[in-house]
Formats: C-alpha cells, sequence, structure tokens
C-alpha cells in the first residue's frame, strides 16, 4: 500500500479500461464469427461477458463512492467534470444491464436469436461506453493526479479493488490484466498487493486462468465419428 503523498499515480485506471475494450471487443467478434461459440465455450464466454459486467458495475461504483467523494474534497473546481462523469455512469448501466441480461439468455439458451440479441447489446454498451473509458484517462485521470495523493489514490484502491475480494477473484482478475500488457503495466499491476500474496497470485492460479481463458476463446473441435471421451 502506497504511503507516497505525492502525486496520485493513476495508470491503473488506463491498464483497467484497456481490459474491459480488449475483451469486450473479442467478445463480440468472436460471437459474430461463423462458425459460432457452441457448446463449452459458448457457456463460458457468456459467463465470462456477464463477469466484465459485475467488473464494470463494481469500477463505478468505486469511483462514484470512494474516488469522486475524494477529488471533490480536494479540488472543488472538478465538480462539473466529475458530474459530467457520473451522468455517463447513469447512461451506461442500462446498456451494461442489457448486456448481462443478453448474456445469462446466450448462456442458457441455444437460439441463434440469443446469440444475434448478445451481439447488439454489446454493440450499443460499446457506443457510449467506450467514449466515456477514453475519456476519463485523458481528461479526469490528470485531474485526479493534480488533486489528491498517491496515498488517498491506493486507499480507494484497497478499500473498493482488493478487500472485498477473495484470493481468488484477486487471482483471476490479476491475470485478467495482465493479458498482453507491458513490462511497465505488469510492474503497476502486481504491486497493488503485498509480495507474498502477489507470489500467490501470480503462480497459484495461472494455470486456472488459462483454462478458463482457452474455453471462452478457442473453439471446440468437432469429435471424430465413433471416437469415445
Amino acid at each position: 500500500m502506497s504511503t507516497s503523498d505525492g502525486p496520485a499515480d493513476t495508470r491503473m485506471m488506463a491498464i483497467v479500461h484497456e481490459a474491459l475494450k480488449r475483451d469486450l471487443r473479442r467478445a463480440r467478434a468472436v460471437l459474430a464469427a461463423d462458425p459460432p461459440p457452441v457448446g463449452r465455450q459458448q457457456v463460458a464466454l457468456g459467463r465470462h461477458v456477464s463477469w466484465m459486467m459485475d467488473f464494470l458495475h463494481a469500477h463505478h461504483t468505486g469511483e462514484d463512492e470512494g474516488l469522486w467523494p475524494v477529488v471533490r474534497r480536494r479540488n472543488p473546481a472538478a465538480e462539473g467534470l466529475l458530474d459530467s462523469l457520473e451522468a455517463d455512469h447513469a447512461r451506461i448501466a442500462p446498456a451494461a444491464g442489457a448486456v448481462t441480461a443478453a448474456a445469462r439468455h446466450y448462456t442458457d439458451g441455444v437460439s441463434d436469436g440469443a446469440r444475434s440479441a448478445l451481439v447488439a447489446s454489446l454493440d450499443d454498451l460499446l457506443a457510449v461506453l467506450v467514449p466515456h473509458l477514453d475519456r476519463e484517462v485523458s481528461e479526469a485521470m490528470p485531474v485526479v493526479a493534480a488533486s489528491i495523493t498517491d496515498r488517498e489514490w491506493d486507499a480507494v484502491e484497497q478499500e473498493y479493488n482488493i478487500k472485498p475480494k477473495s484470493v481468488r477473484a484477486l487471482a483471476m482478475e490479476g491475470h485478467w490484466l495482465l493479458e498482453g500488457i507491458d513490462p511497465e503495466g505488469y510492474d503497476i499491476v502486481v504491486h497493488k498487493v503485498p509480495a507474498a500474496l502477489r507470489l500467490l497470485l501470480l503462480h497459484g492460479f495461472g494455470r486456472a486462468y488459462r483454462r478458463q481463458a482457452s474455453a471462452r476463446w478457442s473453439a471446440e473441435l468437432p469429435q471424430r465419428r465413433g471416437a469415445t471421451a
């Protein structure tokens, strides 16, 4: 946990946003592919989309209830910007809710209509979410860094993004954030937790995460006729 009274290091925000955009777009592409996901991949992909919606809700809650109030206290001039970001959250919530409902229906169902509905709901969400995510990084994070200390930033991170989660949840989320990341980003992510826990998260759950990722992104090979499981 940071004890620095220097400006907040907000680089984690961009890392989180890029992971969301990456997998929402990837999920949309896989859903629209020919042939479409079936069986185990369909279930795994639907569950991953649902998980991302839960993650997005928690992410926005942490901002609205944790981060923005600290910034408001330190920098009253930021009120207009923060009000507009909270309004964005209110506009995004119904689109995210529609994705959640469509993902659950897709996970449980077999109709092509469920897949098409999920693709459409993802398109609607991406249209409102991506500009917001980009604006938070380009406009809000410089204001946050100029308004609060790294100690205050990290306290919000710990309270909303780390402490409420189980070790397994943190591990899976951490490996998700680390997919395709550069060395600087890797260093930022892994140092959000103490060294002992870091070793457990990185080395104790890597195989489980790779299995989950493979299940949602890799198509099942059709079984040869006469083959046995």
